[in-house]
């Protein structure tokens, strides 16, 4: 019975995770019609739906789900631009120092690191037999670039929200922070198998681990490479996005 515990755990956080987000996508869809944006968001679901168009494909040609955690990540990356709307949605008759606001505004910030983190599975694509290493390397590639829309999704949010408050240079500084914290969270999800449910289940062993990191950086070097890797991967493409977002949807 013990063995089956994780796999009731991760089922709980499975059903949870989809309800929320069924729960969201509903409320939006509903509202399509009247919002500006709806072409984008019509766009956005065709591009999630290749993905898991592209798994399943691979599934009924390999017969087996050696991916699956794919699809898993998919959905964590998608909670933090749901977790910035929404905040977004309660900044236009509140104040940021509220603290559910701030409540939000953290949780966001926690689950900011999954839209990324699908960049580290690429180490997973290997020669399996099973299916051209092509097609693996397409199917990571759409998860991917869907992970890293939906990070920059709610990152563009919050951002705008920031230049209501915030000069331009320390909006930037306040993202860039962002960006090299969730590039630190990718190292100790990655390096040190730590998730985002262990900030709240295992705050004990988390925290050391951080800590261990921090007062010994030179035994860690493995923390600075993967930190200052995808502080710079994330913040180049965030810097290209944002710039397409202010010259072609901003100024419609």
């Amino acid at each position: 019975m013990k063995a089956l515990q994780p796999l009731r755990r991760w089922g709980k956080q499975l059903r949870w995770s989809v309800s929320f987000i069924a729960m969201q996508a509903a409320r939006g869809l509903f509202r399509l019609h009247t919002h500006r944006f709806h072409r984008l968001i019509y766009a956005l679901i065709i591009a999630n739906m290749a993905s898991v168009t592209l798994f399943c494909l691979r599934l009924i040609g390999a017969e087996n789900f050696r991916y699956w955690f794919m699809l898993w990540n998919l959905i964590l990356a998608w909670i933090a631009p749901l977790l910035a709307w929404y905040l977004t949605r309660r900044l236009l008759t509140g104040r940021w120092r509220h603290w559910s606001n701030i409540v939000l505004t953290v949780l966001w910030l926690g689950f900011l690191p999954n839209s990324f983190y699908m960049v580290s599975d690429l180490i997973h694509v290997q020669q399996t037999g099973e299916v051209s290493i092509i097609f693996d390397a397409v199917l990571f590639t759409s998860f991917i670039f869907n992970g890293f829309v939906a990070g920059f999704l709610g990152a563009i949010m919050v951002h705008r929200e920031l230049l209501r408050r915030l000069s331009s240079m320390k909006s930037y500084t306040v993202m860039a922070g962002a960006f090299f914290l969730s590039s630190y969270a990718i190292y100790l999800g990655r390096i040190l198998r730590w998730n985002t449910w262990d900030a709240i289940l295992h705050p004990s062993g988390l925290i050391f681990d951080v800590s261990d990191t921090i007062l010994r950086p030179l035994e860690h070097p493995q923390a600075f490479v993967v930190t200052l890797s995808f502080t710079l991967l994330i913040s180049s493409f965030y810097f290209v996005a944002w710039e397409l977002y202010r010259a072609f949807i901003r100024k419609t």
